[in-house]
């Protein structure tokens, strides 16, 4: 059995190798004691890497099988101080342990002769990232790693903010092991002492630089580390470099990326490892130049515990392997709609001077002010004293936000007075407004208790009291100081606080910002992080076409962690598998495209589907029909008739012609929302398989119900029943979306009983479809007759409404086989490139005037 005997044999493993190990410990150890320690040495790993079986004998081999208690210095006490100070359960501790330990055991061990490894590590904004790498820097320190570079971000206020964490977790623990080359008020100056003497620190220490990415401060780095690189006196200088938003900055700009890359080419054994929440920037970089493309390994950070996301917030498309109608998809009902006629009044008209612009307070803004103060009231009724925030972002222009402060103070100094003398009207304005808000999201559903309107008035005239308008940009005199407890402050501001800041106790977001690339949008999103006790008071105001793009934005992040995961499942890396992101008809991914080839859709593989109806345009409606019913018509006058009806009410047609199909798809009416379906890249896509012999015939399966209980429609002189499919609430007249039309187990429903296919897994079934020797060749094209009245079911109400059309509606959704020979295709990243917006081309001079000039904000 395995005895205290084999943490010396870990520790000695995890310095060399498992094989050295096993090697130098064979003479002490007998066959089978060797054989129990090796197995205990993977379960180490294997828990670690989520319980995956995992290579230890391989050219990729994870090394590192987690810390250890009685040799390792930093990670213990950092644990320690996580548990005790900061009072963190056993669960969330684990989950950081297996995090930060997977990060490591993807580096290279800090006993090979050298290296130049470069990965990524992706988390959500605002869920923690910094703790993960504050963890990933101790064990890195327990490794053998000796210096520890930070570049964090390009603003003083995030560069203290990380300082200041990395001293209280790091630093004050183990004081004499740190030799620290910058504080929180002083960025990277070069020291007295030689970086040839100062890195030398043995077994005693590491040095630890947290540095802004600022091309002086760079500099001065770059200098201090050359005359180390003449002497050769860094070869054996573990170097574990951290860059926090590694998307800003970073990637693809004359005078930034230089010197990282400068500063990592004198280091002959270094690890780089980008952190970001918006890695689009970092898997276009081009693979093939000398960059900081992450080539060793991407990794996914797990979702806490409580988070409240993209996708949490604003729900999400529905992408394979998730079911039909599932709630968990639909969002929150957080998000309130500004009309297109306030914006203006929040926002300088089209290229208006800003400086001339002299903003009003509308209804919306007017709401989210009231609904902030009542909120803050809420949470001091529940005994809930901590800071609270509310941030108004609408444009990256600092004229604007200047403009906004002296409309703000008035605003709130006059709702005080009001509620002071206790104003009939104003009191049951805000009554109406309490009521409404906590009744659409209940405190219960959070298991939280709730607050009445009397209680909450008992606080609401000292928070009115303490309210603070402050303008926080890099020109401004303001800034956030949340070192004063029960903060409660209107942030009005741009760049500075969307990228790491944390707005503490953020409950109210008013955001007009008309930025259109997915990063930029995203890290403006500071209402994304934890609420613990006011789960049910936090409240977002855009407009609706920010809701859809964002809601689109946490479709994209959901699939690009799902080829992140692939990564790990199959054994690849990022220079064998590039991660995959989803573009948008409007959107852009981001500035800095890199490498991206804007290619043809590759269909292979995959499965497509409608989401979208015109619910009120009868005319629309009733042609999708009329198509269907020609459609099912003219593969009935082919002599194909229907097998019999399957157990779910399916009815399959079988090897009915590509032609038929493609004629069909010409005349099907998509929404144009839904960019997938474009019936020209299908075609093409189509034409291009048929000439290798590919999907020359197709099943057509109708996805009726297997009753007539929501009636029927008739198609090609046969009768289907119809389904129920409800839409999501607060959609309008225009627009139905009804999230998810088909369900996984429907792209087998061609060859696989619907009872068996069920109980498979997406993966599992795509597979099955290329191993089925009748079902490998052919596409699968399913329509859908689903009921116009369509109501919700019980579960659903919260979120859904009746769909309400006008008329009968047809759903669309194709299967495509995937094919071997077009696995390339299949491996592209698809892009629109479009650099021509204006707020970003503002936000860029901004960066510049920060990154390359000078030493300050």
């Amino acid at each position: 059995m395995v005895d205290e005997f084999f943490e010396v044999f870990a520790a000695w493993a995890r310095k060399t190798s498992l094989d050295q190990a096993l090697k130098k410990f064979r003479p002490r150890l007998s066959a089978q004691e060797l054989a129990e320690y090796e197995a205990e040495y993977r379960a180490r790993l294997e828990r670690i890497f989520d319980d995956r079986p995992v290579v230890i004998h391989g050219p990729r081999d994870p090394w590192y099988p987690g810390p250890n208690e009685e040799t390792d210095t930093y990670w213990p006490a950092l644990e320690r101080h996580i548990r005790a100070d900061l009072g963190w359960p056993d669960d969330r501790v684990e989950s950081l342990d297996r995090s930060s330990s997977k990060v490591i055991a993807y580096t290279p061990p800090p006993s090979a002769p050298s290296w130049d490894a470069k990965g990524l590590v992706v988390g959500y904004v605002q869920s923690g990232k910094t703790t993960n790498f504050t963890a990933v820097i101790a064990k890195a320190a327990d490794v053998g790693y000796r210096f520890i570079i930070v570049f964090s971000g390009i603003h003083n206020g995030l560069r203290k903010q990380t300082q200041d964490r990395l001293d209280e977790q790091l630093c004050e623990l183990t004081p004499k092991k740190w030799k620290q080359l910058t504080n929180a008020d002083d960025d990277f100056r070069a020291p007295a002492i030689p970086a040839t003497a100062l890195l030398h620190l043995g077994e005693s220490g590491v040095a630890l630089a947290i540095v802004k990415k600022n091309a002086t401060v760079l500099r001065r780095l770059d200098r201090w580390l050359q005359p180390a690189v003449k002497q050769r006196a860094l070869a054996d200088v573990p170097t574990l470099i951290i860059d926090d938003e590694a998307d800003q900055a970073s990637v693809e700009t004359a005078s930034i990326n230089p010197l990282i890359r400068s500063i990592i080419g004198k280091l002959p054994k270094t690890t780089y490892i980008g952190y970001t929440a918006t890695p689009f920037a970092n898997v276009l970089i081009d693979p093939k130049g000398d960059d900081l493309y992450p080539k060793d390994f991407i990794l996914n950070l797990p979702r806490p515990e409580g988070y409240f996301g993209t996708e949490r917030v604003f729900g999400r498309d529905a992408v394979e392997g998730d079911e039909a109608n599932g709630a968990e998809l639909d969002g929150s009902n957080m998000v309130r709609i500004i009309p297109d006629d306030d914006v203006d009044a929040v926002r300088p008209v089209g290229k208006a001077a800003a400086a001339d612009f002299i903003p009003t307070i509308p209804k919306s803004l007017d709401d989210a002010i009231e609904w902030f103060v009542l909120a803050t009231a809420a949470r001091r009724a529940r005994g809930d004293d901590g800071h609270s925030t509310m941030l108004v972002h609408t444009s990256v222009k600092t004229d604007v936000h200047l403009a906004f402060k002296e409309p703000l103070r008035l605003h709130v100094d006059r709702l005080r007075k009001r509620v002071e003398a206790q104003d009939g009207k104003t009191l049951e304005r805000l009554r109406d407004l309490w009521n409404t808000e906590s009744h659409e999201v209940p405190a219960s559903q959070f298991g939280l208790t709730p607050v009445d309107f009397a209680q909450v008035m008992d606080h609401l005239p000292a928070v009115l009291d303490r309210v603070g308008v402050v303008i926080d940009n890099f020109r401004s005199e303001d800034r956030l100081d949340y070192s004063t407890p029960g903060q409660v402050a209107i942030a009005v501001g741009g760049n500075t606080l969307s990228r790491g800041l944390t707005l503490e106790g953020l409950t109210v977001s008013y955001f007009v910002r008309a930025a259109k690339a997915y990063d930029t949008l995203l890290q403006m999103a500071r209402w994304f992080g934890f609420r613990p006790g006011y789960e049910d008071l936090p409240r977002i105001w855009m407009t609706d076409e920010l809701r859809h793009w964002f809601r689109h934005l946490a479709t994209v992040e959901h699939e690009i962690r799902l080829d992140i995961e692939r990564y790990e499942s199959e054994n690849l890396t990022p220079t064998e598998f590039g991660v995959r992101i989803r573009t948008h008809p409007t959107l852009r991914i981001t500035a800095k495209m890199g490498a991206a080839l804007p290619t043809y859709a590759s269909y292979g593989g995959r499965r497509v589907q409608t989401r979208y109806f015109r619910p009120k345009d009868g005319e629309w409606l009733r042609h999708n029909v009329e198509a269907a019913d020609g459609f099912v018509a003219r593969v009935r006058s082919a002599g194909i008739e229907p097998d019999a009806a399957l157990e779910n009410g399916a009815v399959i047609f079988r090897d009915v012609s590509a032609d038929d199909v493609l004629r069909f798809l010409a005349d099907y009416r998509v929404h144009p929302d839904s960019p997938d379906l474009d019936h020209e890249l299908i075609e093409k896509y189509v034409n291009r398989q048929r000439r290798s012999g590919h999907l020359e015939f197709w099943n057509l399966a109708i996805m009726a119900a297997p009753t007539d209980t929501h009636g029927t429609v008739r198609l090609g002189s046969m009768d289907f029943g119809r389904i129920v499919r409800s839409k999501l609430r607060d959609e309008g007249v225009e627009r139905a979306d009804i999230k998810t039309l088909m369900s996984k187990d429907h792209r087998a429903v061609d060859f696989m009983a619907p009872s068996v296919a069920r109980k498979k897994g997406e993966i599992e079934l795509a597979k099955a479809r290329d191993l089925d020797p009748d079902a490998r060749n052919k596409g699968l094209i399913l329509l859908y007759p689903i009921d116009p009245h369509s109501e919700p079911d019980a579960a659903n109400k919260a979120s859904r409404r009746a769909l309400d059309a006008v008329d009968d509606v047809i759903g669309l959704a194709l299967v495509f086989p995937g094919h071997p020979d077009e696995s390339s295709q299949v491996r592209q990243t698809y892009v629109a490139v479009d650099l021509t917006d204006a707020e970003v081309e503002v936000e860029q001079a901004e960066f510049d005037e920060l990154a390359g000039v000078s030493d300050d904000d």
